[in-house]
């Protein structure tokens, strides 16, 4: 009996020794009664889980229950993407670091390089005015909070902050520097979707009435501005492309005037009436037609007519206004959209229909029109010669 017991437990000790997961390493997955594996250890440990179904691999959150497809149906793919997953929940400080250094590998400055790289280099990419206004926008106080922050490190309160402190035009500008970071590479993900950036705002604008038009034209001492005033409200040209008219623009021939747009370099040609050529007959017939106003900053212009408004009592309008002005009448009285959209050297038809969003259009009968019509569907006989009668 003694010695069947002993040969009974040195086989159930090999049996264990046999199936330890600390004396034989290989066998990791063996299953032991009462003794947890390493694999049961990470299972356990795991957040994320995997099951197949029709052939697709899935992968479950065990915390939120929630199931995903892994979009593959080959279990290496799969089981790497299960065990990214898992990786990123565990520890997601070093994951920053790995993509950091990966991110690197490709682009050594990625690291360093902060966002005041980004607003340079879009600004180089302007010309002419549009530059200056991208210049001062860059210099923005609210753009502080992220102008020496490394991209990479930028997280979405920065700015949340940033769109706090600043204005309309921050939000707008911080848009256009996010884009140009993320279509550079420099920034591999947005940092704030694109539903959860705040609508954008603009002030209520609105058009030059022909009332305030005549009071700011009549209240004007100055001859040179007052005619400056008279071509914005007949051409609605933008007031540095009126101001940069020369004498040898007009084509007296056809009544015509021709320039380029100093912002998007497009040629307009608009035929002027009886009103716009007394005017002209009172200026220069060589050179400039503004030769004061010309070399003036736009800022300067916009100042002196806004000191005229303000002596009139006059709320709500800039020089911008004629143009609003200009394209609600062309909409009042029927003129072409086309035509329009071409003198105002606006190339999108949405935003020219924005200017005339607030014209009120007086619509006529339809008797009127079939009158017209008639009249016009009239067939007159001709008469023919007497040699021909008979």
């Amino acid at each position: 009996m003694k010695v069947s017991v002993n040969r009974r437990f040195k086989t159930e000790l090999a049996g264990t020794r046999h199936n330890c997961t600390e004396t034989r390493p290989q066998r990791v997955n063996a299953f032991v009664p009462g003794w947890r594996t390493i694999h049961d250890m990470q299972v356990m440990n795991q957040r994320f889980i995997m099951f197949r179904r029709s052939g697709v691999f899935y992968c479950e959150d065990t915390t939120t229950r929630k199931q995903t497809s892994l979009r593959t149906k080959d279990p290496a793919e799969a089981r790497t993407l299960l065990h990214a997953k898992n990786e990123a929940c565990r520890q997601p400080v070093l994951n920053l670091q790995i993509a950091r250094a990966y991110l690197s590998a490709a682009d050594p400055s990625v690291a360093t390089r902060t966002w005041q790289m980004p607003m340079d280099e879009m600004t180089k990419l302007k010309t002419g005015p549009t530059r200056i206004r991208h210049e001062r926008a860059m210099q923005d106080e609210a753009f502080d909070i992220i102008r020496d922050l490394p991209i990479l490190q930028t997280q979405a309160t920065h700015f949340l902050r940033v769109l706090e402190a600043g204005t309309v035009t921050t939000n707008v500008f911080l848009r256009r520097v996010h884009n140009f970071a993320l279509d550079m590479s420099w920034l591999p993900w947005p940092v704030l979707p694109k539903k959860r950036w705040p609508q954008v705002r603009f002030k209520e604008k609105r058009a030059v009435t022909a009332l305030e038009h005549q009071a700011i034209v009549a209240a004007e001492h100055n001859p040179e501005r007052r005619a400056f005033y008279e071509f914005c409200w007949h051409l609605g040209g933008a007031q540095s492309d009126i101001a940069s008219l020369n004498a040898e623009d007009i084509d007296w021939q056809t009544k015509a005037v021709s320039f380029s747009r100093n912002k998007t370099g497009t040629v307009s040609i608009i035929r002027f009436g009886g009103e716009l050529e007394r005017i002209l007959r009172s200026l220069p017939e060589v050179g400039p037609l503004f030769p004061k106003l010309k070399p003036m900053r736009e800022a300067h212009r916009a100042t002196e007519f806004r000191r005229a408004c303000r002596r009139l009592k006059i709320s709500g309008i800039t020089l911008h206004s004629y143009r609003y002005a200009w394209a609600e009448r062309a909409r009042s009285c029927g003129y072409p959209e086309r035509f329009a959209q071409e003198a105002l050297g606006h190339q999108s038809k949405a935003i020219h229909r924005a200017y005339a969003k607030k014209a009120q259009v007086v619509i006529s009968t339809l008797e009127d029109y079939e009158r017209r019509a008639a009249a016009a569907s009239t067939i007159v006989p001709i008469p023919l010669p007497t040699a021909c009668v008979g």
